[in-house]
């Protein structure tokens, strides 16, 4: 007995939306969302080699319009050469015009010390550089309306309230201080680990908002936090203590209103990333809806120093 061909026609595919961070957790959620909720969009995944054809292969199993590019994110020279793979793909035809950028990878260390390829500091570099980076490589080639969003963190508050006592408070430093290894006290411990952490969020909040000033108009750029979202694996290079309590223990707190469910936080990264929770640019959400970063966030000196460094430390891979 032959089984029925089903007669629902594909939805047409009108634009290109390019997400890092999509592998797992919360963004693993938020890519299955956006494809469901959006069918018209070509997800392109950024993903090392290996794990890219997985994943592409896994959110496109349901019919879904899904591709990868691979890419190191620690690595500036990898960036550009994704960017300019994304660039010659859109401009050959291969891809539906550009709406979108989701820099959502996020890393942490237990500690400072950490370089990548280039010689820079692998929390710095890909929770901020490789986000400007992207959008500066890419920024010719969206077609407006285009929104980006860039993942944050209220850790960058530093305050008990937003993060229970559990990272340290962000440390301002220069820019090219901050994207040099060895930028804390006690670089080699867990403690400067997560103040990298934090400091990279708030620089990362710097940027959306400079990005906001400068990108043309129809593009904007949003920030996003999803809050405190345990069993993630961005503590997967903590020690087996940390690594248990973040699996087996934490995650009893999404009962609470203190931590979000990885569903949830992918829900409200979806609903960003979509237009459907709506958010001027340059503005914070907070989960699901627009709210103020800290009073530290809003610094546009600060802001136009992390721009100008930015520049300069991604120029030399900037073509």
């Amino acid at each position: 007995m032959q089984h029925a061909r089903s007669t629902r026609r594909p939805h047409p595919v009108r634009r290109t939306l390019v997400m890092t961070g999509a592998s797992r957790g919360i963004g693993r959620a938020a890519a299955e969302r956006i494809l469901t909720a959006a069918p018209d969009t070509h997800l392109l995944v950024v993903a090392r080699a290996s794990s890219g054809v997985r994943l592409s292969a896994a959110l496109g199993a349901a019919g879904h319009s899904v591709s990868h590019i691979a890419a190191d994110l620690a690595s500036l020279d990898s960036v550009r050469s994704a960017a300019a793979g994304i660039r010659e793909r859109l401009d050959h035809g291969e891809l539906p015009p550009l709406h979108g950028f989701v820099g959502n990878a996020g890393t942490q260390h237990t500690n400072a010390l950490t370089e990548g390829p280039e010689g820079l500091e692998s929390t710095f570099t890909v929770n901020v550089l490789a986000n400007h980076l992207f959008v500066r490589l890419l920024q010719d080639r969206f077609t407006t309306p285009a929104r980006i969003v860039v993942t944050v963190s209220d850790t960058h508050f530093g305050d008990f309230r937003h993060n229970l006592g559990m990272v340290p408070g962000p440390h301002w430093r220069p820019p090219e201080v901050l994207a040099r290894t060895g930028a804390f006290p006690r670089p080699d411990t867990a403690t400067a680990g997560r103040t990298a952490y934090s400091t990279s969020k708030l620089a990362a909040l710097h940027l959306v908002h400079e990005l906001a000033r400068r990108l043309p108009a129809g593009i904007d750029v949003v920030a996003h936090n999803p809050g405190f979202v345990p069993g993630t694996d961005l503590a997967r290079d903590a020690g087996p203590v940390a690594r248990f309590a973040m699996r087996r223990i934490l995650p009893a707190m999404t009962l609470t209103p203190f931590a979000t469910g990885r569903a949830t936080a992918g829900r409200h990264l979806a609903d960003v990333v979509l237009g459907i929770t709506e958010a001027p640019t340059g503005s914070y959400v907070d989960r699901g809806r627009p709210a103020r970063s800290s009073e530290e966030s809003y610094d546009p000196r600060r802001e136009g120093e992390l721009w100008e460094a930015a520049e300069r430390l991604t120029a030399a891979r900037a073509g």
